[in-house]
């Protein structure tokens, strides 16, 4: 249950406003609607907040909340979106390197330029987000491009236009600094190429620039590749990730720690994890496609809320820990002949930078061979910050006639309840 306010407010205590309305989860949470005002009393990390409101006390995702005077976000445009941070992360070399050494990652889309050199012929192509010009120089090099145009918003575009030159590609590509919405191209373009794929296909939403770029530059009948995303899950186990956690808490050194458990799935279960390396024995059962996006059809509105359904059929007996996420992108022919090549970056594919991502319930349920977990999860994108968003879960059990009589009373009192967890996805 929510603590009743029992003690006065401190001097570091502050007033914010409700953005967006939130659904708690479980009883140490507040739920709150867009407009409420709440006291935050202490910020006990990035993502969660302890507040007050209407005399009851609970955790708050801070990425809901704006000051009562509304100023970091309504005076500063480019808060929305922190630019200053996102692209600064791309102006060093650390995460070109992650990226570039991801040998299934770059090597697709040097597949795809292959593939497709033929019809490439005499193209004009625009790689957003080009990153070190990796693309670029592919098309450059193994494919007869009209032109390439290259296109980054981060510092490292400056040592892009010294990589074209070094490769004898200057005649081709053509780079160009900052962001597509704000640049004006030479032409429109036949191909719209992008690595634009975040943990979980969707986070840091670079998929709406694509989006922008699409509409204003692309002919009709162009190209978009990647061509078609898919975001997949699977219920599974995550005993070693669970143990190292909150197992830890019961008995370290011989000491009874477990008190604690609750403060450590509230601290390492409320957020997902990302580069999460799921080994495919710990799958309960084959995962779905939850959520398919046509790169060509899907609108800049349609990212607000994204919901797919799933209906998975545990196939052996374990612990369900939780979801582990992934995605998968399809690239499709210049001549519209169907899919060329897939980058699947989940647990049975070829390893990439983006592994996976899990979600943690917060307490493992046993399920047997024939147990059915059914539910939705719906990706609802932050209505502050703009790269950021929230993925609920919502899911139930049912047994199988089989297995229901061999179940304990407490699995028993757990599998025809729905549960509901939502997780912020924040930087």
């Amino acid at each position: 249950m929510l603590q009743e306010r029992s003690n006065s407010e401190d001097d570091t205590s502050e007033e914010f406003v409700c953005v967006a309305d939130f659904s708690a989860n479980g009883g140490n949470q507040l739920s709150f609607s867009a407009g409420d005002k709440l006291m935050v009393h202490e910020r006990i990390s990035s993502d969660w907040w302890w507040a007050e409101l209407r005399g009851s006390f609970g955790y708050v995702p801070s990425s809901y909340l704006q000051p009562e005077n509304g100023h970091a976000v309504e005076n500063e445009e480019e808060d929305a979106w922190q630019d200053e941070e996102y692209f600064g992360s791309y102006g060093t070399l650390k995460l070109h390197l992650e990226m570039l050494a991801d040998k299934p990652r770059t090597e697709t889309y040097r597949q795809v330029i292959l593939r497709n050199r033929e019809a490439l012929k005499g193209r004009v192509v625009l790689d957003l987000g080009c990153g070190t010009g990796v693309i670029s120089l592919f098309c450059a090099t193994l494919a007869e491009p009209e032109a390439v145009y290259a296109v980054e918003a981060s510092a490292m575009a400056e040592h892009t236009k010294t990589l074209v030159k070094d490769n004898g590609c200057e005649g081709v590509v053509r780079v160009f600094r900052g962001r597509v919405e704000e640049l004006e191209l030479p032409e429109r373009v036949d191909v719209l190429v992008s690595e634009w794929m975040g943990n979980c296909l969707l986070f840091e939403y670079m998929v709406e620039s694509v989006l922008h770029a699409r509409d204003r530059w692309l002919k009709e009948g162009g190209v978009m590749w990647p061509t078609r995303a898919t975001i997949t899950m699977v219920p599974c186990e995550a005993t070693d990730y669970f143990n190292e956690k909150v197992g830890f808490w019961d008995n370290p050194y011989g000491l009874d720690f477990s008190c604690l458990k609750p403060l450590a799935r509230q601290e390492f279960f409320s957020r997902p994890k990302f580069s999460y390396d799921l080994q495919p024995q710990d799958c309960l059962c084959a995962p779905s496609d939850v959520i398919t996006l046509n790169m060509h059809t899907l609108q800049v509105s349609d990212l607000e809320r994204l919901q797919g359904e799933f209906s998975f059929s545990v196939e052996k007996a374990g612990f369900f820990h939780g979801f582990t996420a992934w995605f998968s992108v399809g690239f499709y022919g210049v001549e519209g002949n169907g899919a060329v090549l897939t980058l699947d970056t989940g647990p049975h594919s070829a390893p990439t930078h983006w592994k996976q991502t899990l979600f943690m319930l917060d307490t493992a349920v046993t399920v047997r061979p024939g147990d059915l977990v059914r539910g939705s999860v719906v990706f609802i994108r932050n209505p502050v910050w703009r790269r950021h968003l929230t993925i609920t879960f919502q899911w139930s059990i049912s047994s199988s006639s089989s297995s229901s009589s061999s179940s304990s009373s407490d699995d028993d009192s757990t599998q025809s309840q729905v549960q509901t967890k939502t997780f912020p996805m924040w930087r």
